[in-house]
């Protein structure tokens, strides 16, 4: 039988009361899946319900064959050996100790089948680029990138037959995502990934989007998905120009029927003032008429109204694609005007700039490498979080700094106080205007930081950097879609096109950078910073 995971009627309710899902029916099957959705709609939530993570309210979830689940925040005891957390350690002890002539009866019952245990463990640490680590060393020693593939390596040894991935590419850097790619194009079994990483939906078979608590299924990748979205947008907006031409359309007519039915009771009451005709003829007249003026409203009136609910479905249907637009005239800078020099710079952790590196404005440079080669390091030292060892790092312009953590943001103030905590000059209105160019209108910019979603988060502190005093005419960026969704990676897009700064992005998401307008790419490797270019990170060894 094909292995294969089903929800039947599920339904999912948190303890303070939201509900996620309500009687939802998804089934998938063999190949590979990408689950998307925005922030909120349910994706992390369903896989740990199709993990058996989290129990339903009601409805249930058969899976026919093993599931292995590699969770968004993957977290291994550091004390923990290699081969421990590849969970083969007993198995590789008891292969030692047969080796070594100690023949014990539960020696090979421990190991079973599974003689060659140790060399597939080797073999898939080094398709996955952790060759160099063994099966000696502790969880300790490795990088937070590496640990996320030596817990999908323990999955991929144990052969399950649906693997379920919740971003995996969180943290990875561009090499360690290359190898994430080449298991999950090479995967046999039923697939289901959710990620905001569009080069690995562009690996996947179909895309099962997840949206307002139902499943809609678009064959093929990613960017067959975008497309057939596009399409069925296009028509969403034409049935609405439609809808609404029709409503203008039935209050016209309503309107032209009041006019005439109006001259037609001034005409009755006219005859009947004049009295030309006997009164029990203009009695039952008048009666006809009224009779035929109140039907005739009615079928105008239920026109409209049905005009108004085909405008009300249509309007459903359009996507809300809401956008940031701002106009920041004070952040522009000249072109080849001097924005920063670092020289002779070594950071606290021994990463490099040699000679002088001049940054002139607008240029648009994309800080790119391994993990814990030093490039947030770098971008502290620039900002002045860090003290350089040696050298200088010197702004000639107005700079903010935008972290991973999102620590910029007081969680004890709402999202306009925040802003104005950056901007102390600014009025109360001015400042909510400004807000409202970055999607919090009204009541939203009276959130308290420490409620809103990571894409909202995410977006606040963008608007505190962004609307600060004075003007950041240099903005760093340290990986900023990490824990975006689509939707909030194609809002930033479109602020950073709206900033006429200078822009410093650290990131491993190349589409992104390719997508901002980058004129200049600096790799740090090897504890040094030197120039390169997109084709040469297109394929890393």
């Amino acid at each position: 039988m094909s292995a294969s995971l089903t929800c039947t009627s599920l339904s999912f309710t948190w303890a303070d009361g939201t509900a996620v899902f309500d009687g939802l029916d998804v089934a998938f099957g063999p190949g590979r899946t990408g689950l998307v959705g925005v922030n909120g709609s349910g994706k992390s939530t369903l896989l740990k319900l199709l993990a058996g993570e989290l129990v339903p309210a009601d409805g249930t979830v058969k899976a026919a064959g093993e599931i292995g689940y590699l969770p968004q925040n993957v977290t291994l005891d550091t004390a923990l050996r290699v081969d421990q957390a590849l969970g083969i350690a007993e198995r590789r002890a008891a292969l030692h100790a047969i080796e070594a002539g100690d023949v014990a009866e539960e020696h090979f019952e421990t190991v079973g089948d599974d003689w060659d245990v140790e060399e597939r463990a080797l073999v898939t640490l080094g398709e996955l680029g952790l060759g160099h680590i063994g099966l000696d060393r502790t969880v300790g020693e490795v990088s937070g990138g590496e640990s996320v593939l030596l817990r999908l390596a323990a999955l991929l040894l144990r052969r399950p037959d649906i693997l379920l991935l919740d971003e995996p590419t969180n943290n990875l850097d561009l090499y360690a995502r290359r190898r994430l790619y080449q298991a999950v194009a090479s995967w046999p079994g039923v697939l289901v990934v959710v990620s905001h990483d569009r080069e690995l939906l562009d690996l996947v078979d179909q895309i099962a989007e997840l949206r307002s608590g139902e499943v809609a299924w678009f064959g093929g990748n990613f960017s067959a998905y975008e497309e057939a979205l596009a399409v069925e947008q296009e028509a969403a907006e034409r049935m609405v120009r439609v809808a609404e031409a029709d409503v203008r359309k039935q209050k016209r007519e309503l309107a032209d029927a009041q006019v005439k039915l109006a001259r037609r009771k001034r005409y009755g009451q006219k005859m009947w003032d004049s009295k030309r005709e006997p009164k029990i003829v203009m009695g039952a007249r008048r009666r006809a008429a009224q009779e035929s003026a109140g039907k005739h409203r009615i079928m105008h009136e239920e026109r409209l109204a049905e005009a108004r609910e085909r405008l009300d479905e249509a309007v459903e249907a359009v996507r809300d694609d809401d956008e940031i637009r701002i106009d920041l005239p004070y952040t522009a800078v000249p072109p080849g005007r001097q924005v920063l020099t670092l020289e002779k710079l070594e950071t606290a952790y021994h990463a490099r700039v040699p000679g002088i590196l001049d940054l002139r404005g607008p240029e648009r440079i994309a800080l790119v490498g391994r993990n814990g080669a030093g490039k947030t390091t770098l971008l502290r030292t620039v900002a002045g979080e860090l003290t350089p060892v040696t050298g200088t790092a010197t702004a000639h312009v107005p700079l903010r700094f935008l972290p991973q953590r999102l620590d910029v943001l007081d969680d004890d103030l709402s999202v306009a106080e925040n802003v104005a905590r950056f901007a102390p000059g600014a009025t109360n209105n001015r400042i909510r205007a400004r807000l409202a160019r970055f999607l919090f209108r009204g009541g939203r910019a009276d959130q308290k930081a420490a409620t809103l979603s990571g894409g909202e988060r995410f977006r606040a502190a963008l608007a505190a950097l962004m609307l600060a005093e004075p003007a950041p005419q240099l903005l760093l960026l340290d990986e900023p879609t990490n824990n975006l969704d689509m939707a909030s990676v194609r809002q930033l897009t479109t602020a950073l096109d709206s900033y006429e700064g200078a822009l410093i992005v650290a990131s491993h998401d190349l589409p992104f950078l390719e997508s901002i307008g980058i004129t200049r790419w600096l790799l740090m490797e090897g504890g040094e910073l030197t120039e390169t270019t997109p084709e040469a990170l297109a394929d890393p060894a």
